[in-house]
């Protein structure tokens, strides 16, 4: 009768026995484990690995999400930087200024007559760049509020139609006053 691999190793001296003994113990409380689980229950073991390996999936998906994010907000700002830097209108020293309200402030710019004329016309748009306020064309105003509405502060569109039920509709409020 031939012996079996274990015992050969044994005879051979390639292995101790203590090792050995440990080895079938294992495989032996596998057995026993698959024994006792139902044919084709699932290892609680695996169950547990699987939820692991989707959670850290899921984990790492949101971790990439939030940091393509960023990647296109701090994109979004330097095109909105480049934008208001090349079509930026030239500044001017005047005493005469164009009052706009930014949130619940009310804000002043120097202008001259035909800075003030295009801006109340809507062909000029007021935006907030590095803490100051710039005077962009208005093609340039509406592309940078398309990419972040909270830079544009300022923009004349045409003018609201009024309401049916306004009792003030006939009297009609000129855009261009000076405050």
């Amino acid at each position: 009768m031939s012996l079996s691999l274990r015992d050969q190793l044994l005879q051979a001296g390639l292995i101790d026995p203590k090792k050995a003994k440990q080895a079938a113990r294992s495989q032996h409380q596998q057995r026993q484990q698959q024994a006792r689980r139902p044919e084709g229950a699932p290892d609680p073991r695996e169950e547990a690995a699987a939820r692991a390996a989707a959670e850290k999936a899921q984990r790492d998906a949101e971790l990439n999400r939030q940091r393509q994010d960023k990647q296109q907000q701090v994109a979004r700002r330097a095109e909105i930087r480049q934008l208001v830097e090349q079509h930026r209108v030239a500044r001017v020293d005047s005493e005469q200024l164009y009052n706009f309200v930014d949130g619940r402030k009310i804000r002043r710019i120097p202008v001259d007559a035909a800075q003030r004329a295009q801006l109340v016309a809507g062909r000029l748009g007021i935006v907030r760049h590095q803490g100051r306020y710039e005077l962009v064309p208005a093609a340039i105003a509406e592309r940078i509020g398309s990419r972040d509405p909270h830079v544009l502060v300022s923009l004349a569109g045409a003018p609201a139609a009024p309401d049916d039920n306004d009792p003030y509709k006939d009297y009609v409020v000129p855009d261009d006053l000076t405050w």
